[in-house]
């Protein structure tokens, strides 16, 4: 059970994160707002808490691995980095232009990338090899990998959750963001996949399920997935997209929209309030 401090701690650096994100994105240019908002908490738990991942030696072996699969909201991964050092805080003001580090889809030129992903479906069977080369070496090393709801219309996906579970990873702790809504609209109008749990589980993984906006309950779930063996495992956390600013929230067009001025204000204003109510 996570102490009520920690809990603060990480609800308060998820807010950050958030303010991160909107700093990023600007005004007048389009951003992956919605599916970064969404993630703040569990990647804030991750990066904070659970990863063992030293941002002053990123390329230490022993590491557990992070990989966005989702790479589209690769926003928030940049705004844990810039908190805990590991890209230049400068850096945030230079997003997607060939002045910066900073690309709209991760990149392995990107300190603390781990490999180059956005191309949907591919994390997990990236996640698929580090486990296996992981188990090879004898290493105790995690590998967490998110994924996005709408993601899993992809084929590939659903061969390495085959492969996973062939091999017995329980290394890999996999993250579905089931926040309903993807580019252009509700996931259930677009290509809807129901009971997803039961899926998981024909295919072979050990499901768990959270609140991906409590971060005790993050915290404890991802203690239980570190402790079972044998499978791997899927943590269906849901979410609410855009989640912390009003005009955003469970709203398709700010999956990657753009901020008037007014607007962008707006979302400071309310992820700083939300900030101090943690406090």
């Amino acid at each position: 059970m996570a102490k009520p401090e920690e809990i603060q701690r990480i609800k308060k650096i998820a807010w950050d994160l958030r303010a991160d994100v909107v700093k990023m994105i600007g005004v007048g240019k389009a951003g992956h707002l919605g599916g970064s908002c969404s993630l703040a908490e569990i990647v804030a738990t991750l990066y904070f808490a659970k990863m063992h991942f030293d941002p002053k030696a990123i390329h230490d072996p022993s590491r557990d691995r992070f990989l966005l699969s989702k790479g589209h909201s690769v926003l928030i991964q940049y705004a844990a980095l810039v908190e805990l050092g590991v890209i230049p805080r400068d850096e945030m003001g230079k997003v997607k232009t060939l002045a910066g580090k900073l690309q709209g889809h991760p990149d392995m030129m990107t300190p603390g990338m781990e490999a180059v992903t956005g191309s949907l479906g591919q994390g997990l069977s990236i996640s698929v090899g580090m486990a296996l080369a992981l188990r090879l070496e004898k290493s105790t090393s995690r590998v967490y990998v998110i994924m996005g709801d709408g993601e899993l219309a992809e084929g590939q996906l659903w061969e390495a959750a085959m492969a996973a579970a062939r091999y017995k990873l329980d290394s890999i702790t996999a993250i579905l963001d089931r926040n309903r809504i993807q580019a252009t609209g509700p996931t259930r109008e677009i290509f809807d996949i129901p009971n997803l749990e039961d899926k998981w589980r024909a295919f072979g993984w050990n499901v768990l399920n959270v609140d991906g906006h409590d971060v005790g309950a993050i915290l404890d779930v991802l203690d239980k997935a570190a402790e079972i063996k044998g499978a791997p495992t899927v943590i269906v956390a849901d979410t609410i997209k855009g989640k912390g600013v009003s005009f955003a929230e469970n709203t398709a067009a700010f999956h990657n929209g753009i901020m008037t001025q007014e607007q962008y204000d707006k979302a400071l204003a309310e992820i700083a309030e939300s900030g101090r109510m943690v406090e």
